[in-house]
């Protein structure tokens, strides 16, 4: 049996791929039924985020379990094997567990440390449980990943700073446009990033935000928070007139804002407008350029701009990987002591088989005793059952996954006869 990842993500993939075999809201919890029900999968779950989308799974065989997930991501993006085969990756048992807890850890993103990864792969982990296809062993994986992803924002440095995809995008339009303050910006989507970018203005200086959403409660909440004022979703168009930068995350799944909506909204105006989509899939349609005075950014250019930071946090870095080894290790001890816990079980229900027969044995000899007596006499026994059973069940757990342990587990099979 073994854990495989198998997916594309920001490094293998152009954003106009990661949006076509992106996974979300409803699509998201019967891709994880769906995968299960396949032959070669046991459990699995589904971690799709704005730069990635990845597939973890438990697998009796690779090569099986890849052809079936393979299958799905063509199914999701409507494609054959041969347009997904040059951004798809897959490891498998170790080297799957490492990416999963770099991943989580902030390793493995856009911006090097970002927090928001760690809230997406517990969303991940709580969906794959709800839907069935979290058991025992992803369950026990991805609560090593949450922890890991913990410890090396507790003990490192390396989440300080610009620390999310919102940060970063609010960060890379400042720089883009000289300051915010004073500016008039215009965020579209009040979900957990348009939170994030809005908040992440604030800390830039911007005093003159203003909020959209479909639910206009939601905007009128996020508002409130960062002392902005809202606009109904329907005056879009109108808002867009006003603004001097737009930041859009909605995730409406498909183009919102696009050149007739701009070119309408713009008029005559010679005023710039800045735009910095971070959606997937994309809020704003590409022709959205050809509009003039306008300036297009999405996580292509997100990517490129984060990418001159991270030899500022290389030291940092090198620290979480250190993390991430050392996790992973611990992972393996324990995934391993549970490989030995059915033994171990099996040996102490034969001892208490043995123990409750003795007890029946002399029944008659025990009836005499009050049940003060016979209860300590139950005790005893149970006491002296355990201890004699204890060094021996360390020591199957302890040396469960080597040459000795394999020895010292046919040894007690083989002693005890427990098959």
């Amino acid at each position: 049996m073994s854990i495989v990842v198998i997916g594309v993500n920001h490094r293998t993939a152009p954003i106009d791929f990661l949006e076509r075999v992106s996974v979300s809201g409803e699509s998201l919890c019967k891709a994880i039924t769906g995968l299960v029900s396949r032959q070669n999968i046991r459990e699995a779950a589904v971690l799709s985020t704005c730069n990635r989308t990845e597939v973890f799974a438990v697998a009796e065989k690779f090569h099986g379990a890849y052809a079936d997930i393979r299958d799905f991501f063509c199914e999701v993006g409507g494609m054959v094997p041969d347009d997904l085969h040059p951004h798809l990756y897959s490891q498998h048992d170790d080297a799957a567990v490492t990416h999963l807890f770099e991943v989580a850890a902030g390793l493995d993103s856009v911006v090097l440390g970002e927090s928001e990864i760690l809230g997406q792969v517990r969303h991940a982990w709580e969906t794959a449980q709800a839907e069935g296809g979290a058991k025992a062993t992803l369950n026990l994986l991805f609560r090593h990943a949450i922890e890991t992803g913990k410890r090396a924002r507790t003990e490192t440095a390396i989440g300080k700073h610009t620390a999310s995809v919102s940060h970063a995008a609010v960060e890379m339009a400042n720089e883009r446009i000289g300051s915010l303050a004073g500016r008039s910006v215009l965020v579209v989507g009040a979900g957990d990033m348009g939170e994030g970018v809005a908040v992440a203005l604030v800390g830039a200086g911007a005093t003159n935000i203003t909020v959209t959403n479909r639910t206009e409660a939601r905007a009128m909440q996020l508002a409130q928070r960062v002392g902005g004022s809202i606009v109904p979703f329907s005056e879009l168009g109108e808002a867009l007139r006003e603004a001097d930068v737009l930041l859009t995350c909605t995730g409406a799944g498909s183009t919102i804002i696009d050149h007739e909506l701009v070119t309408a909204a713009r008029g005559t105006l010679t005023r710039p407008l800045l735009i910095v989509d971070i959606a997937v899939p994309r809020d704003v349609s590409v022709d959205v350029e050809q509009s003039p005075y306008v300036t297009l950014l999405n996580l292509d250019h997100l990517r490129d701009w984060a990418a001159r930071g991270l030899a500022r946090r290389a030291d940092e870095a090198a620290r979480v990987h250190e993390i991430v080894g050392e996790e992973v290790e611990r992972f393996g001890m324990e995934v391993t002591a549970r490989q030995a816990a059915p033994l171990v079980a099996q040996l102490h229900e034969k001892a208490e088989n043995v123990r409750l027969a003795e007890f029946e044995r002399f029944g008659n000899k025990l009836a005499s005793l009050d049940p003060a007596q016979r209860d300590a006499v139950e005790a005893l026994t149970r006491g002296i059952t355990a201890k004699l059973l204890h060094t021996m069940s360390v020591r199957l757990k302890d040396d469960a996954g080597t040459p000795q342990g394999e020895r010292n587990a046919a040894a007690v099979r083989e002693l005890f006869d427990l098959g």
